[in-house]
């Protein structure tokens, strides 16, 4: 059992709704309270600032693995969040909108309670561009509003190419593009809103076909893995859109991405972070509020939310 008991602040999306076999903040949540910690939930539109000190609205949360009563909640009450907490989660997922943007900042206040991820490197690293620090382990890659721009990179990957949003989420607004697709432009208006909005286009990776990797890191280290299937027909691998989970083995080209990613991911102070690998290539670093816990933990056999528990809890050891 740990040292001592912990308080845990979890800024996350109503836990009324999570889906407890999937969604990873409520198995961390839970391993937490079996290690003898405690968990209050707090609405991110719950945060304010007291005369510079961050505050919250919170409610302390009892979970069970009970599908539809998996959490009582406690009457709220008023917390500074430096004095009455030793770390804050935040677990809010995208969209990374102008109210998670406050919330973060508000939480950059912070000076005693531990903040994961730090709030003022989520503030500076949009999940997608951030992987762009490191191109030469990515697919070729173009970031633009221009669809003129984006035609010529098509034709520059054989006619192949994958656009996405930068501020989307489990795959939404993520489409295959050919340049002999008939609905090539409208596609490319869409995904860029008319040149109003910038999107990223890569080069098609076949290889999605045999899976998209998901790595989970902590603290920079491999933590554990998962390999996304996409179902038949589909180009997302994402479980919610019916992709199939297998256990992700990690090989050289895996590790060798970890390992070029682990320095500047500490010196960020990114403690926990979930990367994309298909085919040896890095497609986006997931830095908000990853997820992949409960499967991969499924698939190894291994109780991954204890190593990261434990590691929280050494933290603040030494905190």
């Amino acid at each position: 059992m740990p040292a001592r008991t912990l308080r845990l602040a979890w800024v996350m999306d109503p836990i009324e709704s999570v889906d407890i076999d999937a969604d990873t903040t409520f198995a961390l949540m839970l391993e937490a309270q079996e290690r003898g910690h405690r968990n209050f939930v707090v609405d991110q539109a719950d945060l304010s600032v007291d005369r510079g000190r961050p505050c919250a609205r919170l409610r302390e949360a009892r979970l069970r693995r009970e599908p539809g009563r998996h959490a009582d909640l406690g009457a709220p009450r008023h917390a500074v969040l430096d004095d009455d907490l030793d770390v804050v989660w935040q677990r809010k997922d995208p969209p990374v909108d102008d109210d998670y943007v406050r919330a973060t900042q508000m939480l950059t206040l912070c000076h005693r309670a531990r903040v994961l991820n730090r709030p003022a490197s989520i503030l500076a690293s949009n999940e997608k561009l951030y992987a762009l620090h490191y191109p030469q382990l990515m697919a070729e890659t173009i970031v633009t509003r221009r669809i003129p721009e984006l035609v010529d990179f098509l034709a520059a990957m054989g006619g192949d190419m994958v656009v996405k949003p930068l501020e989307g989420r489990g795959g939404e607004g993520i489409f295959h593009v050919r340049n002999d697709d008939r609905n090539l432009f409208s596609i490319l208006e869409q995904a860029t809103a008319f040149g109003e909005r910038w999107t990223m286009a890569q080069r098609y990776l076949p290889d999605v076909r045999e899976g998209d990797k998901r790595i989970l890191l902590l603290e920079g280290e491999a933590l554990g893995a998962l390999l996304r299937v996409p179902a038949e027909g589909e180009l997302r691998a994402n479980l919610h859109v019916g992709g199939r989970a297998v256990e992700g083995v990690l090989d050289d080209r895996d590790r060798a991405i970890v390992e070029s990613l682990a320095p500047r991911l500490r010196e960020d102070g990114f403690f926990f972070v979930g990367i994309d690998v298909i085919g040896g290539k890095l497609t986006e670093i997931n830095v908000t509020s990853p997820t992949g816990i409960q499967e991969a933990s499924r698939l190894s056999g291994e109780n991954l939310c204890a190593r990261v528990l434990e590691r929280v809890e050494a933290l603040l050891d030494t905190h």
